[in-house]
């Protein structure tokens, strides 16, 4: 009997293909080929055997049957990208790049898509939550945020530095262990300068800052699309397949 898609638990016991195509009119700023197989050495290298969550990469013309996806598109604003949503087509997790946005942020298209990837492969339905510090709040299981502005290159592309497991154990001591990729952080929850950190508290979403700087540019970016937009708004949806087609003017 053939298996169903489980909706809500991606976890089905394999490494899940992702399906990466470019959308964007806008130019990368790096190669598109040598941007995917650093994603595939940065996955497998770095990501994998810290939290036994790993993707087999594959660049495609669009989205393919039973596999995540990972879209590069201008920005929020680009004719069809919101219909893009939350999810692929068959309802599995779909993460967005926005590449003119990055730009004009100052910011590395490898950056951000290794930042996505990353916390695609940690939190795939963008529900998981943790406890902290605070004892009446809740804290996003977003593994790149709280160390955004960090990087380090794998085959000479830089890539977004990510937390541990032990950054969401507050039990540890500072120092104790090892609390992201970089050895940046040094106790749990801590949000460096150029990070933040997504919290619930009374039942609403809302940011933790790690500098004022960080606090002000967070204010002026453009997060629609990203996954903290997607977690507020409390609901995944699919890809509307047609709309996009539509737009593309293949229907």
């Amino acid at each position: 009997m053939a298996s169903r898609i489980r909706f809500g638990s991606f976890n089905q016991g394999g490494t899940p293909t992702i399906a990466c195509f470019n959308r964007a009119t806008t130019p990368l700023g790096v190669d598109y080929n040598k941007l995917i197989a650093a994603l595939q050495q940065y996955v497998d290298q770095c990501v994998a055997p810290v939290w036994a969550a790993s993707g087999k990469l594959l660049k495609t013309s669009g989205f393919i049957k039973n596999a995540w996806a990972i879209v590069f598109l201008d920005d929020a604003d680009q004719p069809g990208a919101l219909a893009y949503h939350d999810l692929t087509p068959e309802g599995l997790p779909l993460a967005k790049v926005f590449v003119r946005t990055t730009l004009a942020n100052k910011d590395l298209v490898s950056v951000s898509t290794s930042h996505e990837l990353a916390e695609m492969l940690v939190d795939p339905a963008i529900n998981l939550m943790a406890t902290g510090p605070d004892p009446k709040a809740v804290y996003a299981y977003e593994s790149a945020d709280p160390v955004e502005a960090l990087s380090f290159p794998v085959a000479g592309i830089p890539m977004s530095d990510f937390v541990y497991p032990a950054y969401f154990e507050a039990f540890h001591k500072p120092k104790s262990v090892r609390f992201d990729y970089m050895g940046r952080v040094t106790r749990p929850f801590q949000i460096l300068a150029g990070g933040y950190q997504i919290i619930m508290k009374n039942g609403v979403w809302t940011q933790l800052f790690g500098s004022p700087a960080k606090k002000r540019r967070f204010a002026r970016e453009d997060r629609r699309g990203h996954r903290s937009e997607e977690r507020a708004a409390g609901r995944l949806r699919r890809a509307d397949v047609q709309r996009i087609q539509k737009v593309a003017g293949r229907v």
